[in-house]
């Protein structure tokens, strides 16, 4: 298991256990994390799993792919560490990923 750490727009964090190869979106779907709403369940279809990527985590992630890239035009505020949580493999290399949560999505 791998922790991930999401922040709310309040700052209130949830500290979630994750199967490696799970992705992000299905750890916070799973948790109960609000502000993750997944709409399209994880098929990289809705931009609804936007999240921000900490900047103490930049370069820790791979690069987004051409699909992820034209999704996140779908979403709200995006910016330079915007991704989308669907698509973020969990794996012990990044234990502790802290990732903020929107104030909105879409």
């Amino acid at each position: 298991m791998t922790e991930i750490v999401f922040v709310s727009p309040d700052g209130t964090r949830y500290t979630v256990d994750a199967a490696n190869g799970a992705s992000a979106m299905e750890a916070a779907v799973r948790n109960d994390v609000p502000g993750i709403d997944a709409d399209c369940g994880g098929a990289c279809a809705c931009a609804t799993c936007h999240v921000y990527v900490d900047d103490a985590f930049a370069g820790a992630l791979p690069e987004p792919e051409a699909m992820e890239e034209d999704m996140l035009d779908f979403a709200f505020d995006v910016r330079p560490n915007s991704r989308l949580s669907c698509q973020i493999r969990v794996n012990d290399a990044i234990s502790g990923l802290v990732l903020h949560v929107p104030e909105r999505q879409g």
